[in-house]
């Protein structure tokens, strides 16, 4: 098969939600509900966007080119809402996917998420929902003050003198993923404009994340019916601007996805990575 039939083999057009520069900031509290009144939520334009089937270019994928990767990741893993497990079996699993994927020298995991479709799941997981807005997670501010948050200043700083990323990890959860899927850019199509600063307020601390507005020359890929041991190993910051910095990636809806498909349950794992 050549580079071009495996580029429009499974394609399909579907919709994406793309931010609209209002000239108001946004900002989004989260698990703050009293400070909610200060609250400007993102406003988003749909776009028909094509997206293609990743996996007929699977081994082509690199992260310092394209900004993902799509693996083959078995996992011993049999309960991914237990905090036991994910600590002592998925965190260094996640380690060493990623060194092997990036080249790092050292990976450390510093959070999960887990994401649910269905709004009764969700809330008895105290998951979140999938995000269906096209945005990267970090910024250029926000990925070093989080370095500094978990790690404190000093060692923060004696790790900035040298490249590190941060660099996250995708998968479902349970079953097959039907509904809700990850589309997921090819980091060079990607223009440094239109990104828009969201800032993410908790009790605790602010983040920044970047949202994106539309731009035709944006290239989409999706892995269609992801299984559990299935990961999309993706960057959303490298302090080395020599390589691909950041991949935009949203959920969507699948226009081929069956009225009665089960929801998405999904966890994304966000880990820092280093080199010596």
């Amino acid at each position: 098969m050549s580079l071009a039939e495996a580029q429009t083999e499974g394609a399909i057009r579907a919709k994406l939600n793309y931010i609209v520069d209002t000239g108001k900031p946004p900002v989004s509290i989260i698990d703050w509900p009293e400070m909610e009144h200060e609250a400007n939520p993102p406003q988003y334009e749909t776009k028909e966007t094509t997206i293609r089937d990743g996996r007929p270019l699977k081994g082509t994928f690199s992260l310092d080119v394209h900004g993902f990767v799509f693996a083959d990741h078995p996992t011993k893993v049999t309960d991914f809402t237990d905090e036991t497990q994910r600590k002592e079996i998925y965190d260094p699993e996640i380690q060493a996917l990623i060194r092997k994927c990036s080249g790092a020298s050292e990976v450390l995991v510093f959070d999960h998420t887990i994401r649910v479709g269905d709004e009764t799941t969700r809330e008895s997981l105290k998951a979140r929902a999938p995000v269906r807005g096209v945005h990267n997670d970090y910024t250029e501010n926000s990925a070093p003050r989080r370095l500094r948050d978990i790690l404190g200043n000093a060692e923060a700083e004696k790790r900035m003198q040298k490249r590190f990323a941060i660099i996250q990890v995708w998968r479902p959860i349970r079953g097959n993923v039907y509904a809700d899927p990850l589309a997921i850019s090819d980091g060079r199509s990607i223009p440094r404009e239109g990104f828009i600063l969201n800032t993410r307020r908790y009790k605790d601390r602010t983040a920044e994340t970047y949202h994106i507005a539309y731009n035709p020359r944006h290239e989409w890929f999706y892995f269609p019916e992801m299984t559990r041991n299935e990961a999309l190993v993706f960057k959303v910051y490298d302090s080395d601007s020599s390589v691909t910095e950041f991949t935009a990636h949203t959920a969507f809806e699948d226009p081929n996805t069956a009225p009665n498909a089960p929801f998405r349950e999904s966890i994304e794992t966000r880990t820092f990575a280093f080199w010596d």
